[in-house]
């Protein structure tokens, strides 16, 4: 008997981990697979569509300009309802952390449908940071049926908060699975002519906590090490939100070594990361996808969701103070034993089969959990 998989997302980052899972899927001859989109974010999820040959079956629309928290939950709620009610889906599948997944997940809820979390189980326990995402996946974990955590320490955080040890499977992370769909050895792209034999440092910044007097600390501290060494060239794909790019064109603006571009497709993120000295971000994902190329990243945040990271030696939490920041980027330009350490570390967050492995619990209800080495 075919089971019906119903997927909603509606971000990019979600679109990019949850794609190479749809593929995954339409492969299997035991499921019938419905992909539905909640546009929350458009144009940024559009073209992560398109890179994966993806196509919606359901389009939300709806995303409006200026729209808060409010909105995206009144907008979504009513509109997957009678999506869900029209398909009928065995098992629902959400990701993270978004308002997407959590009010997906309570819809599911209210209608009795089974859910499958995808990224489950992380956790800062700090329900202010991140806002509102804390909040967003733990909410999810209460309502799920299928957590697929990606690392054991996922597992654990699910188990500690009395999940059902049957229902949790370790997959590792679909991202791993979307990197070796993006990744060309043969990539070109005008920035990297810019950069040519300099050091590429990629930059992401954007986060909601952030935004204010954190943001421009940030943006101060990048700018003082850049001013300061001469091989050195920033790329900063730049976020959508009006408040972002203006703190960002006050502290950069006149920055020769930087250059703020637009926001940048899924291709063209993985393959600037795969070619970048070093990262710095505020968010999410890319402190998965960087290790997997051997790169430090620093993390503009007083917390993170992704702690292996931090224990593996990856990823290092420098906060949102110039100072700190500034510190920790002049040290990895300059002390070669430090990069060394953070570039040589092994990426915790999965082997590039997380999609085969949740595929297999959907269809055959289990599958070899992934283990880090």
């Amino acid at each position: 008997m075919t089971k019906k998989i119903m997927l909603v997302f509606g971000t990019r980052p979600e679109a990019i981990k949850m794609c190479p899972l749809i593929r995954e899927l339409k492969t299997r001859k035991g499921i019938e697979t419905v992909v539905c989109v909640t546009g929350q974010h458009r144009q940024m999820l559009d073209q992560v569509l398109g890179a994966f040959e993806v196509a919606a079956d359901y389009d939300l629309s709806i995303m409006k300009e200026g729209q808060t928290l409010f909105d995206i939950t009144e907008a979504i709620l009513g509109k997957v309802k009678t999506v869900l009610e029209k398909v009928n889906p065995d098992v629902v599948l959400v990701h993270g952390d978004t308002s997407t997944a959590f009010v997906t997940a309570l819809a599911c809820f209210y209608l009795q449908i089974p859910v499958g979390h995808v990224e489950a189980g992380l956790r800062t326990y700090k329900l202010d940071s991140p806002y509102p995402e804390e909040f967003n996946r733990q909410a999810v974990s209460i309502i799920s049926r299928y957590h697929f955590a990606p690392t054991q320490l996922a597992a654990e955080h699910l188990i500690r908060e009395g999940k059902n040890p049957e229902h949790i499977y370790i997959t590792g992370n679909t991202v791993i699975d979307a990197m070796s769909h993006t990744v060309r050895e043969d990539y070109t792209h005008p920035e990297l002519d810019w950069v040519g034999h300099d050091k590429l440092i990629f930059i992401t910044a954007h986060r909601r906590e952030n935004l204010g007097r954190p943001l421009r600390q940030m943006f101060r501290a990048i700018r003082r090490v850049l001013d300061e060494h001469s091989d050195c060239k920033a790329v900063y794909p730049i976020h959508m939100n009006p408040a972002v790019r203006k703190a960002a064109e006050e502290e950069l603006d006149g920055c020769d070594r930087i250059h703020m571009i637009e926001p940048i497709g899924v291709f063209d993120c993985h393959n600037f990361e795969a070619r970048c000295f070093l990262c710095l971000t505020d968010s999410g994902g890319i402190q998965e996808e960087v290790p997997s190329f051997g790169r430090p990243v620093l993390v503009m945040r007083d917390t993170t969701e992704r702690p292996e990271g931090i224990e593996a030696g990856t990823l290092k939490l420098v906060g949102v103070k110039e100072e700190v920041i500034y510190e920790n980027f002049k040290e990895l330009l300059e002390n070669e034993e430090a990069y060394n350490q953070m570039a040589q570390a092994c990426n915790p967050y999965g082997d590039g089969h997380a999609s085969r492995r949740i595929g297999d619990v959907l269809e055959y209800g289990a599958c070899e959990m992934w283990r880090a080495k």
